[in-house]
């Protein structure tokens, strides 16, 4: 037994440590927001990247909505010197909620590239399961080591064509500050090597092994996330090395479509505050702002996941756009409400930051990713610092 009092320290949106019982609120108060049905069958699925973000969101609703069995699959880092990693924690919440409510549904903790955890995660699926349903890859990393090769490649935020100086936020001791970030051109090389880690190939590779164990039911259905977002972050993100490899992602869906007895979509969604969007230059801002024009009209992670489900299972027709892409950000992408972002993003000075942008949302929103800033929750005590994973 480790308890402690743990206080939130760290440079910029990276915190060294994370909050057990912070994080164990977040879990309950996603499963809050989500009303459940009674299917005629609990499915199976699969959730590769259950820890955090959209990913954990899906996992949440799923379980809570259509009472989903399966196996989640994530990388996070044990309890040391430091705290575990807030997935880890998410993880243990996530799983105490299933099995409170008769969920048969474990999580592995391993590299979700490596076809050593695909091995681990299917003999369990085959064990304990039987066929899949559904896989939902949302899968967000730095780097990825080609199981085939051992090749390691490195994602890239840059540009493509034109470096790109944009706007951005930073926060001194919780006040907000209105920053420039830059970035550089591209080579074909680094394009390469995004697409390698954050393109569809893994993707291709879950839904190989899959059917090579015969572990795909009638009317399997796979998606991956990903995300169009505004101009205002295009050069960033969706025209620069990122993008390259999210019209992969979109290309591998189509190709697998092709396969019989294969149903694969990408699933277009909304901007949030995650892990990984907080550490682009500029959607920090965007968020923000986007925020502030919205309100409580911004749909949260839950919510477009709760859609997602509702759109796979069948419980409401899927909203295609002309590429066969599920569109879960259609409020985002709206002409006006991209229109008064862009009034805002104009507007935004470091003088009038903090009430033209919605900035301390935003920095909460960010502390909330880690377990702090959570209602419900005394910071003052000490908590259980060594939770343990759970197990299978």
């Amino acid at each position: 037994m480790t308890e402690r009092v743990i206080k939130p320290v760290g440079r910029g949106f990276l915190f060294l440590d994370s909050h057990p019982a912070g994080c164990e609120q977040v879990v309950r108060d996603l499963a809050a927001q989500v009303e459940a049905r009674t299917p005629d069958k609990r499915p199976v699925a699969l959730v590769i990247g259950a820890s955090s973000g959209y990913g954990l969101a899906a996992t949440i609703a799923g379980l809570v909505r259509y009472g989903i069995d399966g196996v989640g699959v994530s990388f996070e880092k044990a309890p040391a010197r430091r705290t575990a990693t807030a997935g880890w924690y998410r993880t243990a919440a996530t799983a105490a909620y299933a099995e409170q409510a008769g969920r048969k549904f474990h999580f592995v903790n391993a590299d979700a590239f490596a076809d050593t955890t695909k091995d681990e995660v299917l003999d369990l699926v085959a064990k304990e399961f039987g066929p899949v349903d559904y896989l939902i890859y949302s899968v967000a990393a730095p780097r990825r080591v080609d199981p085939r090769t051992g090749t390691t490649y490195q994602s890239a935020l840059k540009t493509i064509g034109a470096p790109y100086t944009t706007k951005s936020i930073a926060f001194e001791d919780g006040a907000p500050l209105l920053t420039e970030a830059s970035l550089d051109v591209a080579t074909d090389e680094e394009i390469a090597e995004t697409v390698q880690v954050m393109g569809g190939e893994d993707w291709t590779r879950w839904v190989d092994a899959l059917a090579e164990r015969k572990l795909l039911n009638d009317g399997f259905s796979t998606v991956a996330l990903t995300y169009i977002g505004s101009e205002l972050t295009g050069p960033i993100y969706r025209q620069g090395s990122i993008g390259a490899a999210k019209a992969h992602l979109e290309e591998t869906a189509r190709t697998l479509s092709e396969r019989d007895g294969v149903r694969a979509l990408t699933s277009v969604n909304g901007a949030a505050v995650t892990q990984a969007s907080s550490a682009i230059p500029g959607i920090g801002l965007y968020v923000s702002l986007l925020h502030k024009v919205l309100g409580e009209q911004m749909q949260t992670p839950i919510q477009q996941s709760i859609a997602l489900w509702d759109q796979l299972t069948g419980e409401k027709a899927p909203d295609l756009d002309e590429d066969g892409r599920l569109r879960l950000d259609r409020w985002e992408l709206d002409p006006a409400v991209q229109a008064a972002v862009k009034e805002q993003w104009d507007a935004v000075t470091q003088e009038n930051i903090a009430t033209v942008a919605d900035a301390a949302w935003f920095f909460a929103e960010v502390r909330r990713l880690y377990g702090f800033d959570v209602d419900g929750v005394d910071y003052e005590a000490e908590t259980e610092v060594d939770v343990e994973w759970p197990k299978a």
